[in-house]
């Protein structure tokens, strides 16, 4: 494991979760809930809205992931720790992803305290929310048919 991952579980940010592989589902279907209200609110011009729920469809995505591993997050940014040490050291994953994973963060941070957002950095957090959620889908259910449906958000 990393030094940065080790960090985060000596802190207790990062926690030893066996129940996690049991709700790795329950955190999809949300994942999938968030990122349709986030399209809504985006056609509907309510671009804070849209960023923050852009990211939290990410951040089910990624604690499903953490999830499957036993493991689960005290910190958003332990969250993106373990994504790091978890899957992209393992192969399974792009280290754009986290990056994107870290700057919706840093967005919906952004739109929820300074009241700072656009329609372009939503749109942004929508498609890189997209690309996140069918690699998590993805390394999950791999034989799965499960797809992201985008014909809907014009944003894209």
């Amino acid at each position: 494991m990393n030094q940065d991952f080790n960090q985060c579980l000596e802190n207790k940010k990062i926690i030893v979760f066996p129940k996690g592989k049991e709700l790795v589902s329950k955190e999809l279907s949300v994942t999938q809930s968030d990122l349709a209200d986030a399209k809504a609110g985006f056609e509907n011009q309510r671009y804070k809205w849209s960023t923050i729920q852009a990211y939290y469809a990410m951040f089910h995505a990624a604690r499903a992931l953490v999830y499957s591993r036993g493991y689960r997050e005290k910190s958003h940014y332990c969250l993106a720790v373990a994504l790091r040490a978890l899957f992209v050291d393992e192969g399974l994953m792009e280290t754009q992803s986290v990056r994107d994973f870290l700057n919706a963060m840093n967005l919906r941070e952004a739109a929820d305290h300074e009241a700072e957002f656009s329609q372009s950095s939503a749109k942004a957090v929508i498609s890189s929310g997209e690309r996140f959620i069918e690699k998590a889908v993805s390394i999950l259910m791999p034989n799965s048919n499960i797809q992201i449906i985008r014909p809907e958000f014009e944003g894209a």
